[in-house]
């Protein structure tokens, strides 16, 4: 039978991620789990703007997780939790295997993450290498 005690859901903001999350709330109440909102600050998008605006990347970092904060608890209120106990955090590095790491650390049961995000179906990397989801599924034995 399954338990689930803890259910991590990974969001980019994206319509998709919306919806994942709408199905984890569903989830977290028919089990009464706990839900962690995770996003992932990607490394490579913060070196980026890091160069261009000629400053080092860990100078940006506080600026960057106060943004992703932000949107997470606009998140929240757009998607609604139904007063269940949600924990958000804000991680940094390669978006697939923070997801992994924090999965782990959490020891959570459940991870829920939209099938495609942001930059939507199709780019040729996810032809290749797969989707952030697929490679979390591949990484970690929690459905």
């Amino acid at each position: 039978m399954l338990d689930f005690k803890a259910i991590l859901v990974a969001t980019d903001f994206s319509a998709c991620a919306g919806a994942a999350f709408k199905v984890a709330v569903n989830l977290a109440r028919c089990f009464k789990a706990k839900l962690v909102l995770l996003h992932v600050i990607p490394q490579s998008a913060l070196t980026r703007v890091a160069e261009y605006v000629k400053v080092e990347p860990d100078n940006l970092l506080p600026q960057f997780r106060e943004q992703a904060q932000q949107r997470l608890d606009g998140f929240l209120k757009d998607y609604g939790h139904d007063g269940l106990e949600v924990t958000s955090m804000v991680g940094v590095g390669i978006p697939f295997q923070e997801i992994a790491v924090i999965a782990r650390d959490l020891a959570v049961d459940l991870i829920v993450v939209g099938g495609y995000g942001r930059s939507g179906r199709g780019p040729i990397e996810e032809v290749f290498f797969g989707s952030t989801a697929e490679k979390v599924v591949r990484l970690l034995p929690c459905p």
